[in-house]
């Protein structure tokens, strides 16, 4: 069976292009590339690996599409991402700038449980 954890840059990638596609339908590699100011070559290298994972299909010169499994983990990473950032900004009142350096960084290393029970707080106070 293939191991499908990824990286915390993986799956920043990941976020963008679901984004992205959700916004404008099409993503390419440069433009993962420009946004994270790396090189194509680096971005060639990393969607190499989430295809070789399963999530996203990709070929040279063309858009980049995600799978159904490249979208399940994408909008797991966004509940993530927002929950986070709602807890930091609304919860314990934060400064925007801080949470989503908070959230963006937490988001990649927080346990299931540990995020249920941050969800489940948050429900309750909000």
């Amino acid at each position: 069976m293939k191991d499908l954890k990824i990286s915390s840059t993986l799956e920043d990638y990941l976020e963008f292009i679901y984004k992205t596609i959700e916004a404008k339908e099409k993503v390419k590699a440069v433009e993962i590339a420009n946004e994270f100011s790396i090189s194509r070559a680096t971005v060639t290298e990393a969607l190499q690996r989430l295809e070789k994972k399963g999530y996203i299909k990709y070929g040279h010169y063309q858009p980049i599409e995600l799978t159904q499994n490249g979208i399940t983990l994408a909008k797991e990473i966004i509940l993530k991402h927002e929950t986070l950032l709602k807890f930091f900004e609304q919860i314990l009142k934060l400064p925007t700038e801080e949470a989503k350096i908070n959230a963006c960084r937490i988001e990649h290393i927080i346990t299931p449980l540990a995020f249920e029970k941050i969800k489940q707080f948050i429900e309750q106070q909000l």
